[in-house]
């Protein structure tokens, strides 16, 4: 008895994922054939469980951590009451879900003929050959060309993925039904220090827990410190403190038991630990794709170690950005329609900010990197209540650090902690980017009075050559 041959589909251009991939078809590819694989929500994690709605509920947040410091300023204001199904109805029906649905209703459509969508996972089963899906019907598709956009996804501690406890993380953390009135953090890094900002400014009672002594390991020192400080008025902050066990208690919540001893119950639990890249549920091996740690290995260009496969994002990149991964997609999209004239990697001057409170930016080297280097620094912290702007503010806590070699004028690293730093970053980044002596920078220009990007201005000016 014989059996037929699985009928292979081929295609020009294979993308998998529809986080940053999905922007790579446009008018240059309307002549070509292409899949498009998205086993979950099309838009991919920015768009609905990452940058864009959780920035909207910090907005909320911010809101409302300003109304308690009206009486600050002479005002006598009082938050009266969060609507919580009202801010995830204004995030989610009224925006994320709408552009999710009509962006996946884009590609199966009309307007762009040339491609089909699967919805099923894919795995590498062959040379640049894929096993997939539509509807729950496997299929087998092949490409010239493939691009692995497939993003990353939430990292879980064997602690509590083998506990059995009922856990969120940022993929389902803002979809809840009702505030809680007590959570549960285990984390330091900017996922954390975010929901930690929206829950506990909204009323839960909020507890962090962070196994290491710094939070936002990476950031500068001082930045960490600052951020560390300012949490710990906020909400209840656990240094050094890992979980040792996990349970679920009877009647709904949650029962942690810690390294140092003692319990903490709450009613949500998140983890917000870091995320994991998904090229290891690929089975990239059988596409001929190394990995490099949890990556997988490109080299400048994004190529991949199997011929006419690159990827992008989460998945290889060392920055897990969004705008990183935009700009990824950029390159490895002209160098598709270009493999004469292949285009590198964008990854100098990668800025990044965290929408905690108070708020953090950066970019470029931090000041202990510097040292490590044998750099001539010199180095300036300006803080915010030094200028007429902050002064308005009556702001208490925020600063700019500038970092620069001594000997060129070059602007090394840039880090502000603080209202507006994710804003007032780019000037920064500006700097940095077309190589401007930072003396230049400061007298060059008009600097607006009194307005808080003063507070760079006088940090450039400060730093002494």
């Amino acid at each position: 008895m014989s059996t037929s041959p699985v009928e292979v589909r081929h295609y020009d251009l294979i993308i998998i994922g529809t986080g940053s991939g999905n922007s790579i078809p446009g008018p240059e590819f309307d002549g070509k054939s292409i899949a498009i694989v998205e086993k979950g929500t099309f838009g991919g994690t920015c768009l609905n469980v990452g940058c864009i709605p959780t920035k909207m509920y910090v907005y909320a947040a911010d809101v409302a951590r300003e109304i308690g410091r009206a009486s600050t300023y002479g005002l006598d204001a009082t938050l009266n009451a969060v609507d919580w199904p009202a801010i995830v109805d204004r995030v989610f029906a009224r925006r994320i879900d709408p552009i999710a649905r009509g962006g996946e209703e884009y590609r199966r459509g009309s307007e762009t003929p040339n491609i089909d969508v699967y919805d099923m996972h894919a795995r590498f089963v062959g040379e640049r050959t894929l096993a997939t899906g539509i509807a729950g019907e496997e299929r087998l598709i092949s490409g010239d060309q493939i691009v692995i956009a497939a993003g990353s996804r939430a990292y879980i501690p064997e602690v509590i993925a083998e506990s059995g406890v009922r856990y969120h993380t940022n993929d389902n953390i803002m979809r809840l039904p009702r505030l809680p009135e007590s959570m549960v953090i285990i984390g330091g890094g900017f996922i954390a220090l975010e929901f930690a900002h929206v829950f506990s400014a909204l009323g839960t009672r909020v507890t962090l827990l962070n196994r290491s002594d710094v939070l936002l390991r990476g950031a500068d020192a001082d930045v960490s410190a600052r951020v560390a400080e300012v949490a710990g008025t906020l909400y209840d902050v656990r240094m050094n403190t890992s979980v040792t066990a996990a349970r679920n208690l009877d009647g709904g919540g949650v029962r942690v038991s810690l390294d140092g001893g003692g319990d903490i119950d709450a009613e949500v639990l998140l983890v917000a630990t870091g995320r994991t890249p998904n090229g290891d549920r690929m089975d990239l091996a059988r596409g001929g794709i190394a990995m490099d740690g949890r990556r997988i290995r490109v080299d400048a260009f994004g190529r991949t170690t199997a011929d006419g496969v690159w990827a992008l994002g989460d998945v290889s990149s060392p920055y897990k950005l969004k705008h990183v991964a935009n700009a990824e997609m950029r390159t490895v999209r002209h160098n598709l329609l270009n493999p004469g004239n292949l285009q590198e990697m964008p990854h100098e001057f990668v800025p990044s900010a965290v929408f905690t409170y108070p708020q953090v930016a950066q970019v470029g080297l931090t000041e202990a990197a510097a040292r490590e280097q044998g750099l001539d620094i010199t180095v300036k912290i300006q803080n915010y209540s030094d200028v007429a702007y902050g002064w308005a503010m009556e702001d208490a806590t925020g600063f700019v650090k500038l970092i620069a070699d001594r000997s060129t004028g070059r602007l090394l690293g840039a880090h502000i902690v603080g209202d507006q730093a994710s804003t007032l970053i780019q000037q920064l980044i500006t700097v940095m980017a077309f190589n401007i002596d930072v003396r230049e920078a400061a007298t060059a220009q008009y600097w607006i009075h009194p307005a808080l990007p003063e507070v760079i201005e006088n940090a450039l000016l400060g730093l002494e050559f």
